[in-house]
């Protein structure tokens, strides 16, 4: 059963936010992309106390910022590219910075966290190339490298690892995945029941940002866009976690069985009536468990 703290944050952050369903998806691009004109894309360190005395960032220009972000004192013994979720057309936020931060400390890594050009101004053709790039140019760095994400970005790290394996260069060590976003075209029956239940995540808008990432319609089942319908074979071991009040987890679920029959080492934790991300959710006693088996899984 949920912690109160859980039930708590379930009902009060979509409350705290405004989030509604889509009503009309003009409308929708309209107001996105006026937030978009004015966003402050600095990177938000806000939640790690003394960010600036505990770590040192160096910003890549790939196309697009690149944030280095080093813990000062500690040399790296592996490197984690981490990709932000936010359904494709939101940046990276405190929450992203404050997981990262914790996983450059805990793993003794520098963490390497694009801010890749969000939808619905741009598209996966963007950016994929260059991110493909940047990922297997830090795979091949002493220690290796752990690619990691969560909801749009773990769909992202997810394709960005078939592409690695597909052209040959240095692929990741491990996978990490958070309620991952993978298959874009929704292709799942029991998505609409779910998503009655998600507080966080609407399904209108989840198709209209879908779209929008794609491009058109038709490409939606890209296994750049929707990984879960690609191949799945020879992708480095991975670890998978999602709840079951959450909108993807059908996805996550799908992704699992295919890697099952793909003969892909997925360990996929799933945890009833739990929401979306749940693991980088603050102050709840269901991340810190999570934060106990992402550490044991990584030794």
């Amino acid at each position: 059963m949920p912690s109160r703290r859980h039930e708590l944050l379930a009902w009060a952050v979509p409350r705290l936010r405004g989030s509604r369903e889509l009503d009309d998806a003009d409308l929708e691009r309209a107001r996105i992309e006026q937030w978009h004109a004015g966003l402050d894309r600095s990177l938000p360190t806000r939640l790690v106390p003394r960010f600036a005395r505990r770590f040192s960032v160096v910003e890549e220009d790939v196309g697009f910022p690149a944030y280095v972000i080093s813990p000062r004192g500690v040399e790296p013994l592996r490197t984690v590219v981490y990709v932000h979720g936010g359904g494709y057309v939101a940046p990276i936020d405190p929450f992203h910075v404050r997981y990262v931060a914790r996983l450059a400390r805990s793993l003794q890594a520098r963490i390497v966290l694009p801010d890749y050009p969000l939808a619905p101004e741009h598209t996966w053709q963007d950016s994929f190339g260059a991110m493909t790039d940047l990922a297997a140019r830090w795979a091949s760095e002493p220690g290796g490298m752990v690619l990691g994400g969560d909801s749009a970005g773990g769909g992202y790290a997810l394709a960005l690892a078939q592409a690695m394996r597909d052209q040959g260069s240095p692929t990741p060590t491990h996978l990490l995945l958070h309620a991952p976003w993978v298959d874009l075209t929704t292709s799942t029956p029991e998505t609409v029941e779910v998503s009655a239940g998600d507080p966080w995540l609407f399904l209108g808008k989840l198709h209209a940002y879908a779209e929008w990432w794609a491009g058109s319609v038709d490409d939606l089942g890209r296994p750049e866009v929707s990984p879960a319908l690609g191949d799945l074979s020879g992708l480095p071991p991975a670890l998978m976690f999602c709840g079951t009040r959450d909108t993807l987890m059908p996805g996550c679920r799908m992704l699992a069985r295919h890697a099952a029959e793909a003969g892909w080492d997925l360990t996929y934790v799933e945890v009833p009536d739990l929401i979306h991300v749940y693991p980088m959710l603050p102050f709840i006693p269901e991340a810190r468990r999570a934060w106990r088996q992402t550490l044991e899984y990584f030794g």
